[in-house]
């Protein structure tokens, strides 16, 4: 087992996930698109520790990546895997025990050099090799015939490592090869939260017997003014889904990262809307070829509706043998959670009330993956538009 380090000369902030739920600065943010350096903060090495072990006691992640390697075990076994930002090392060693003959892990974060002494400690020295930087950095002499990853990024492609995915399958992905997961679908609804928006909003306008009214704006500002990644349960999913965006693994390019989805939905129930939540689904189908209809998806209760919608699977259900990572609403909780968007004030709609509509995501720099969201939406006659970029 070898550990080679190739990040002396890179800069801090080409992070391969986010740092929990921490947002850098607005002056970071700005210096880093100017091209400036920004100082990493003191606490890099804590934030790189929180972030694996949130991945590693995700359960719902943990077994689906276990069980996409174990299912195609036959397809990994005696062939060469590359794991890209391996973190704990913990995917690559899955694969080196489904019987893979040269697992090459990397990752640029200093855990990467922990994962030489987890290897040592688990006799798989001769079957791994950690390589300590970018992938786009690291010298690899030969071709591989997997690659696994956990690239999805907050809302799948916010601070992602889909680029580097991109990067190294055309670099070094043979022909035929497999990537898991290989296939992945973003999804947005329509939401209701009455009562979060009663405890951080409506109560000052009775604190104690108090108006405190004045400072309405200022506590919209606080709490809705970005993006927020919190659950979402099902029952405050007030349309179905809306397919915002798919990525096929095998073919996807940087250019395909910028998108428009127009949408028309209805509402399932009368109640007042408080922003839009969005989520993903990813796939270990191996296969380059893919149905989305396969993805995880939210239906109505109402038979009727399924049947409207053209399904023929129960609300929520998955397709038999399909290996699916999905962070919907009412699915088990991952480190992922959802991506909301909240509107400063709520919109109330009846049932079977139309909302028509668009979301534009584009990324506003190539060294941070930060996302722009944009959102227009119209309904009742009254139209309005959010935007935000994710830091």
């Amino acid at each position: 087992m070898t550990v080679e380090d190739d990040s002396a000369s890179r800069p801090w902030f080409a992070a391969r996930r986010r740092s929990g739920k921490r947002k850098r600065s607005a002056d970071a943010v700005l210096q880093q698109r100017q091209g400036s350096p920004v100082v990493p903060p003191s606490s890099d090495i804590e934030e790189y520790y929180s972030r694996a072990y949130s991945q590693i006691k995700d359960h719902a992640r943990m077994e689906a990546y276990r069980d996409g390697i174990l299912r195609h075990q036959p397809l990994i076994s005696g062939k060469v895997v590359l794991n890209i930002g391996c973190g704990t090392g913990i995917l690559a060693i899955f694969c080196a025990l489904a019987g893979a003959t040269r697992v090459y892990a990397v990752d640029e974060s200093t855990l990467a050099a922990r994962v030489g002494e987890v290897v040592k400690e688990n006799n798989l020295s001769d079957r791994m090799t950690v390589l300590l930087g970018r992938v786009e950095d690291v010298s690899i002499d030969e071709k591989v015939d997997v690659i696994i990853s956990d690239w999805m990024g907050d809302m799948l492609l916010h601070k992602s490592m889909l680029p580097s995915i991109i990067f190294a399958r055309d670099k070094w992905l043979k022909p035929g090869g497999l990537i898991f997961p290989s296939h992945a679908s973003l999804y947005m609804a329509l939401f209701t939260d009455a009562d979060g928006y009663r405890e951080s909003i409506d109560f000052w306008h009775d604190v104690y017997g108090i108006n405190m009214s004045a400072v309405l704006s200022l506590a919209k500002t606080s709490a809705f003014g970005d993006t927020r990644t919190e659950t979402i349960s099902k029952a405050s999913v007030l349309t179905l889904p809306i397919l915002v965006k798919q990525v096929d693994c095998y073919t996807v390019t940087i250019q395909e990262f910028e998108s428009v989805t127009n949408f028309s939905v209805s509402s399932l129930l009368e109640a007042p809307l408080h922003g839009f939540a969005f989520w993903f689904d990813v796939s270990f189908s191996g296969s380059a070829t893919y149905s989305p209809n396969h993805h995880l998806q939210l239906l109505s209760e109402n038979p009727a509706d399924q049947q409207a919608q053209g399904s023929s699977h129960s609300p929520w259900e998955q397709v038999p043998g399909e290996i699916l990572l999905s962070t919907a609403p009412g699915e088990a909780r991952t480190h992922w959670e959802q991506t909301v968007v909240y509107l400063y004030d709520p919109v109330e709609l009846k049932q079977d009330q139309k909302m028509v509509g668009s979301v534009t995501l584009s990324l506003i720099t190539e060294n941070c993956w930060l996302l722009d969201i944009h959102l227009a939406h119209s309904t009742g006659g009254l139209a309005h538009v959010e935007t935000t970029i994710m830091l």
